[in-house]
């Protein structure tokens, strides 16, 4: 595979976003027996972007802040500190009873006890994103960026934010710049509005390049037939997969890269992590194998940065895939939900399995 990406683009990669709180409990305790917490910037797309920014590829980030809010420069601040760009309107509070950055408050769990994650996005400010509030000509016309990864957690978020995304994805289209899809289906964000987001999901999706979800993601999203979600033995399942992606690629032909995940947890520390890619190289299979987990959420994140960052630097297929896999399981190390790779070294170790001091 060797997808031909735009020249001359003053970013590699782009992600709009709502950017939100992160709590966690000190030493993987629940939430409800804590008294100390550690506090994080986070979002789904920021954690798939630091890969490439991490190793050196120019970012940048589309989003909304509350205006003069304490946390909205923490977060510009963290944005800072990952070597990300941002932009985005400043949203006045409007009292206490307000608009606010979202919060998410999650323990890891530990051994025989799973993780517990519980998300307040009451007058949640990135619900407000609106394309009019971008300059969407000068972000993809003059300063030009190569892939624009986009999420079906924010194409979801709020009907205006449905727009927003589809209005972003033609002006992506229009500039010639590759669109990465991940479709992160939630029910919580659907009920209610199936056929609404079905619509929104599906012109996107034709407007992808790349398009990446697990067997419940292209099922509820987009209507696809795939295999039974969960189970213990995810590579029995690996067939079904395939087929599921092949009927993916045949309902959404201009798409050239199609990606999920296999994971099947043994406990909370122990999962069998593998994934599938399709690309015009063929299939890329890898088989699940056991990686020791710190903390889960953003492993699925790492991979898609992980991937993307290979598809920017122009490797193959197979390559893009094991990057991809090592990338989310190195973010599966991490207290924070983003892998933060020291280099492509130390991600490949962890795909080689080379887990031996380096002096």
């Amino acid at each position: 595979m060797e997808m031909k990406l735009r020249e001359n683009c003053r970013y590699s990669l782009l992600v709009p976003t709502s950017m939100g709180l992160r709590m966690t409990p000190d030493a993987g305790q629940p939430v409800h027996s804590s008294r100390n917490f550690t506090l994080q910037a986070t979002s789904a797309e920021t954690n798939v972007a630091s890969i490439s920014s991490f190793l050196g590829l120019p970012v940048k980030v589309l989003t909304a802040f509350v205006k003069d809010s304490p946390f909205a420069q923490f977060i510009k601040t963290d944005l800072h500190s990952r070597g990300m760009d941002f932009e985005g309107p400043e949203i006045e509070q409007g009292g206490p009873w307000g608009y606010r950055h979202q919060i998410n408050v999650a323990d890891s769990g530990y051994g025989s006890r799973g993780p517990r994650v519980w998300n307040d996005r009451a007058g949640e400010v990135g619900c407000t994103l609106d394309a009019k509030d971008f300059d969407l000509d000068r972000i993809f016309g003059e300063e030009g960026v190569r892939i624009m990864h986009l999420s079906g957690l924010i194409c979801a978020l709020s009907p205006k934010t449905g727009s927003f995304c589809l209005e972003l994805a033609r002006a992506a289209k229009k500039y010639g710049t590759r669109i990465s899809f991940d479709l992160n289906f939630r029910a919580s964000f659907w009920k209610g509005r199936e056929e609404e987001l079905r619509e929104v999901f599906s012109e996107i999706a034709a407007c992808s390049d790349i398009l990446i979800g697990n067997e419940e993601d292209f099922q509820l999203c987009l209507g696809i037939e795939g295999p039974e979600a969960g189970g213990k033995d995810i590579a029995a399942k690996i067939d079904g997969f395939k087929e599921m992606m092949t009927r993916v690629g045949k309902c959404y032909p201009g798409a050239e890269v199609f990606a999920t995940t296999l994971r099947q947890v043994n406990d909370t520390n122990s999962h069998n992590w593998g994934a599938i890619m399709l690309d015009g190289d063929g299939w890329h299979t890898i088989m699940p194998r056991e990686i020791h987990v710190l903390d889960r959420i953003g492993g699925g994140d790492g991979f898609v940065g992980g991937l993307l960052y290979g598809i920017l630097k122009g490797w193959d297929g197979e390559r893009c895939a094991q990057f991809g896999w090592a990338a989310g399981a190195l973010a599966t190390t991490f207290l924070t939900d983003y892998a933060q790779p020291a280099d492509e070294e130390q991600v490949w170790s962890i795909w080689q399995g080379n887990a031996r001091v380096k002096r």
